[in-house]
């Protein structure tokens, strides 16, 4: 069984397989297509230098007001420097960052393994 590192004091069995993370933002009412658009023209080209997406949606159905995107990591060390350097990336914290965490209400991440079986592994 493989593991990675979280923390000093924290260890996630991973199994040896990619630790997907699924984001969950929840944005003020009207304001999914201003985001979409902003992402898309300022903020797609800095984050994928940085992090491998491996998906990026929008829903009419369930929950309204919600972005969804998956990223894809070898481990967690590797989402630890990764999110580092995208963090460290003054194109993100100051250009990006300011115009879009306002349209923010919530924000949710969920570290995935996925199964044995599961064809995105």
């Amino acid at each position: 069984m493989a593991y990675s590192r979280v923390s000093k004091n924290e260890t996630i069995k991973t199994g040896g397989r990619m630790i997907h993370e699924l984001r969950i933002y929840t944005l003020h009412v009207g304001k999914v297509p201003e985001y979409v658009r902003l992402f898309e023209e300022r903020g797609l080209h800095i984050i994928t230098r940085h992090l491998p997406m491996a998906g990026w949606w929008t829903s009419d159905t369930g929950e309204l007001n919600r972005i969804y995107h998956l990223w894809r990591y070898e481990d967690m060390a590797d989402r630890a420097e990764r999110r580092r350097r995208l963090y460290e990336d003054e194109a993100w914290t100051q250009g990006f960052v300011p115009l879009a965490f306002p349209m923010i209400v919530k924000q949710e991440s969920h570290l995935l393994t996925p199964t044995r079986f599961s064809p995105l592994q």
